[in-house]
């Protein structure tokens, strides 16, 4: 198996992972407003998405950037919070034109403390070389996150049959909203 194989499996593995419930509550949260004929919203919201956390996770993982672990630990599930709660607003319905744009400019933001969240992580395994190590685990998240839109996409419409579209995007983000609130409660910098 490559090398590139070896890490993108990794990256799978870590957005798969049940202990990486950060990353999967966010890409739930982004896929919740959406239903599935609006596919295409959500995966260029996704996209967006990726490529933030692209960016940091390559200047991070190379030390360009180095940012206090705690610090990002603690804004990945604010970042939750915060799609939760334009969720809620209905940001997701946006007219068609530059004001739908917030959207996907959201998620990149987002997308800069995420990738350095797996910056962390990836620096974690103290590697000799980057470059192959970097893009195969960039390649296996993305997969994982297809994986993950997928299954929600699938999920989210199932549950459109038995209640409102609205209905739903509002008890998904409440949900998401409520486990990402308690994550960053225990993940404070200012806990004794």
């Amino acid at each position: 198996m490559s090398e590139v194989a070896v890490y993108a499996r990794l990256g799978v593995h870590h957005i798969l992972d049940p202990a990486a419930i950060d990353h999967l509550l966010f890409v739930l949260a982004l896929a919740a407003g959406y239903r599935l004929s609006e596919w295409r919203d959500a995966l260029w919201v996704v996209s967006a998405f990726t490529v933030g956390h692209s960016i940091t996770l390559a200047l991070a993982s190379t030390h360009a950037l180095v940012l206090p672990a705690d610090a990002i630990e603690f804004l990945i599930p604010l970042t939750i919070v915060a799609t939760g709660i334009e969720n809620l607003a209905g940001g997701h319905q946006a007219p068609i034109g530059p004001s739908r744009l917030y959207r996907p400019i959201l998620a990149a933001v987002f997308g800069l403390v995420h990738g350095a969240g797996f910056a962390n992580y990836l620096r974690g395994l103290s590697l000799q070389s980057i470059t192959v190590p970097l893009l195969g685990f960039n390649l296996g998240i993305e997969a994982g996150q297809l994986v993950v839109l997928a299954a929600s996409a699938l999920g989210l419409t199932a549950v459109d049959r038995i209640a409102s579209h609205r209905v739903r995007v509002i008890a998904v983000s409440t949900v998401v909203l409520l486990l990402a609130a308690r994550m960053a409660v225990a993940r404070s910098p200012w806990q004794p």
